[in-house]
């Protein structure tokens, strides 16, 4: 088995795979290069961003590259649907259309493009959205691994839910809608063939109608985020340097099954840097808490939803620690680079 170290040494500037996992190496990469280049504006970097001049619509675009292409529990083509309307509900809204562009290597067997496209078919179809224009590109045999998919979604967000990154609070409660881990050990399993396969199944869902149930909680909904790349530690650390707040979670709290816990053990990973495709980190106000578990779990996609910690009163800024089983406190750090690439 090989695992590619995201950072690896190199005497010249180079794009290295970590550079697209979602941690420190990404937002270097954006800070320094990418956002300056496009006049990037300041401020925190959400999950998608408001349609200028449309007050209530929101865009969101994004590229799957995952390896392999298939996996239990799901697809690239499922996946790209799944990954687009998650990223357009953690701002509150609903999705309206999507397009879909397929850049497809030389050589494909048409059977996985067909079994590929018939999924995102029946993805986007089960989630209420259409597929309203796209773009299709070959390029020859090595230029690209398979298949790749970008999406760009437009949605329109529910009226009294605004969520952001900026916005959590001391003494909001933070929720966490399912388990972690299982979509990035469900893809690493499958693609080294480590056996796992059987008792792991990735999670990738859509999340819009668990966001739906909770509407009525309005503005003490502060924050929605989906723990893709990165996990858990990438979310809660770039909420807590958006938001200029300290955050603590109990390591007993968070709920990591059983056969991804004995998979990480294995592997030497930690479950909270593990990619997921269908839970959601909420932080809401500690008085609307319970309701916003109780309407989390009359949902499907959340009928596993718990509280997992608190934005503490005071503490350093941007800074997330975990108390531990014995009831120490370590800190959570900002992933470097992905311990599992390709993984969305």
């Amino acid at each position: 088995m090989i695992i590619q170290c995201p950072t690896p040494h190199h005497d010249d500037e180079v794009v290295l795979l970590g550079h697209g996992a979602g941690g420190r190496l990404t937002a270097e990469l954006l800070d320094r290069l990418i956002l300056p280049a496009l006049d990037g504006g300041a401020g925190p970097m959400e999950d998608a961003a408001l349609l200028p001049g449309y007050r209530e619509l929101v865009i969101s675009t994004d590229s799957f590259v995952v390896s392999p292409l298939f996996f239990p529990g799901g697809d690239i083509g499922s996946l790209a649907v799944h990954g687009t309307v998650n990223d357009l509900a953690m701002r509150g809204a609903w999705p309206l259309a999507l397009s879909v562009s397929l850049i497809i290597e030389e050589g494909l067997p048409l059977a996985d493009l067909r079994t590929v496209l018939a999924s995102l078919g029946k993805a986007a179809q089960d989630a209420g959205v259409p597929v309203v224009t796209g773009d299709t590109k070959v390029v020859g045999r090595s230029a690209a691994d398979g298949l790749f998919i970008n999406t760009t979604g437009i949605g329109q967000r529910h009226g009294s839910l605004h969520p952001s990154a900026a916005l959590a609070r001391p003494g909001d409660a933070i929720l966490l809608s399912g388990p972690v881990g299982l979509h990035g050990t469900s893809v690493l399993s499958t693609r080294e063939g480590l056996g796992f396969e059987g008792d792991i199944t990735s999670d990738t869902r859509p999340l819009h109608r668990l966001v739906s149930s909770l509407v009525p909680l309005g503005a003490d909904v502060h924050v929605l985020r989906d723990p893709t790349r990165g996990g858990l530690a990438a979310a809660l650390n770039e909420i807590a340097r958006d938001s200029s707040v300290a955050v603590e979670i109990e390591e007993s709290a968070v709920p990591v099954p059983e056969p991804v816990a004995a998979a990480c053990d294995l592997l030497g990973l930690d479950p909270l840097v593990v990619a997921n495709e269908g839970c959601l980190v909420a932080f809401v106000a500690a008085g609307a808490a319970e309701s916003a578990l109780t309407a989390m779990r009359s949902t499907g996609e959340g009928a596993g939803a718990v509280r997992i910690g608190q934005v503490l009163p005071d503490g350093p800024a941007g800074r997330v620690s975990l108390r531990t089983l014995v009831g120490a406190r370590r800190i959570v750090e900002m992933p470097l680079g992905e311990q599992l690439p390709r993984i969305c």
